[in-house]
């Protein structure tokens, strides 16, 4: 966040006569979102594979002025979504100093700021608020209260003399706090149907309710939320009513294409050594590959942040290979796949039935994506002379003990390495890391149509006739 420029108003005076109008949350938010779109710049950074389904709908949703909940299974970047709404909004507003809600200094709502604005006129002091300071996050859970998110009487403010009728005695809860901000409701359904009423007036009438008196507040927030399909239905954990407030309903989904897929991985994934497109490739078809397997409950989904982890883990396997063998840089190879399946099987949940059977499951379909991999790879790539070298007694061995160098140096020189190289983005004179992962890949599209043998043990596979 920068600091706040020395050329703004610093008094309600200042700012009338430097022409800052009070403008509604949704005005604002569809004047920057028109504005960006006319201009033809990036509304939505970060947002991968979304552009020719979710966004278009959110983009109309928002010009309307709707409050909007995206229903999706998790791990479908719906969250990561609602946090991008606040780059629609101004960066700098300016607000009461002071003030509990942020209230408007041409525009104040309660009793106290009204009467400030009213003593000290054109001198009311005005702060400016940061527009990250404008988006407010609550996750639904089960002792969620009322009094969270609308506010409650404050027992000291009644101690101190005020009568309970008072609408100073109020302490305010999350949604009057992000008055003329946007407040974003993550897993709705998940709030006790009790706590949903409370929403209604808010959603609605812009007013809240406290304690059985209402304060006329003219609240202006965007409430924004998210919901699991199953649980958001008058059959599942929502109230008919407040479902009828929200003005859109938008679908969310995971990557359409492996190259989104990627790009998500290598966007939200921390990777601690090198990995090649072509296990990134690996991996995201072999998520791709959990969420059409009918042995895996696809009512819980599979994440994408399984990918993200996944890839994390074979990055992880290649540093660790790295440190026992000295070589560098660390480059993962497809042996380092073999971590995934152990390690990330927590991660999802399988059809009754299926116990005890995960990690056959889970090697088979990572399999089946490096076979459809190096078979997009090497189309055409005629891999007879590789295995012909192979079987007549050029033996390779791979692990985590063997360098990228020893996997070369057991082949001799075949110009089909060369151009599987070059498939797979690497060129001769990169590192032995890189080239091995390369060569490595064929071996094992070899071994997977049955033109090579394998055989494992704990630490060491050896390709062979």
């Amino acid at each position: 966040m920068n600091a706040v420029p020395d050329a703004l108003p610093r008094t309600a005076g200042a700012l009338r006569a430097a022409g800052y109008e009070p403008r509604p949350i949704a005005q604002e938010i569809h004047d920057n979102l028109l504005s960006a779109l006319k201009n033809g710049e990036d509304a939505w950074p970060g947002i991968v594979g979304f552009s020719r389904t979710v966004l278009p709908q959110l983009e109309r949703a928002l010009l309307a002025g709707h409050d909007v909940v995206l229903l999706g299974e998790r791990g479908q970047g719906k969250t990561r979504l609602l946090r991008t709404l606040a780059g629609l909004l101004d960066e700098w507003t300016p607000v009461i100093e002071g003030s509990e809600l942020g209230e408007h200094p041409l525009q104040p709502i309660t009793p106290a700021s009204i009467r400030r604005a009213a003593e000290l006129g054109g001198d009311l002091p005005v702060a400016w608020r940061h527009r990250s300071e404008r988006y407010t996050e609550k996750l639904a859970t089960p002792d969620t209260s009322v009094g969270d998110l609308i506010g409650d009487v404050d027992p000291v403010k009644v101690a101190e003399g005020r009568s309970l009728g008072d609408p100073e005695t109020i302490h305010f809860g999350l949604v009057p706090r992000a008055h003329r901000g946007i407040v974003a409701i993550n897993e709705l359904p998940d709030l006790a149907e009790r706590i949903q009423v409370a929403l209604l007036n808010v959603m609605e009438e812009r007013d809240i309710q406290v304690r059985g008196y209402t304060l006329r507040l003219p609240l202006d927030v965007l409430l924004v939320a998210t919901a699991n399909p199953e649980d958001y239905t008058n059959r599942g954990r929502i109230i008919t009513p407040l479902k009828d407030r929200f003005g859109a309903e938008i679908r969310t989904h995971y990557p359409l294409d492996v190259e989104s897929e990627v790009a998500v991985v290598r966007q939200e994934a921390n990777l601690v050594a090198e990995v090649g497109e072509p296990l990134l490739e690996v991996l995201a078809r072999f998520v791709r590959n959990l969420r059409e397997s009918t042995v895996i409950d696809q009512r819980s989904g599979v994440s994408a942040r399984f990918a993200v982890a996944a890839a994390e883990t074979v990055a992880a396997a290649a540093l660790r290979r790295s440190a026992l063998t000295g070589e560098e840089p660390a480059v993962a190879r497809p042996v380092d796949l073999d971590a995934v399946p152990s390690v990330l099987r927590g991660k999802i949940e399988f059809e009754p039935g299926e116990e005890g059977r995960e990690i056959e499951h889970l090697v088979h379909l990572l399999r089946l994506a490096i076979a459809e991999t190096a078979r997009d790879r090497f189309a055409g790539l005629d891999l007879r002379p590789l295995a012909d070298a192979v079987a007549d007694g050029h033996l390779v061995s791979t692990g985590e003990r063997v360098p990228g160098k020893d996997v070369l140096e057991a082949l001799p020189e075949l110009p089909v390495l060369h151009e599987v190289a070059r498939r797979a983005g690497v060129s001769a004179d990169e590192p032995a890391g890189r080239i091995a992962a390369a060569v490595e890949l064929a071996l094992e599209s070899l071994f997977l149509s049955r033109r090579l043998a394998k055989d494992s043990d704990d630490t060491t596979t050896v390709y062979g006739r």
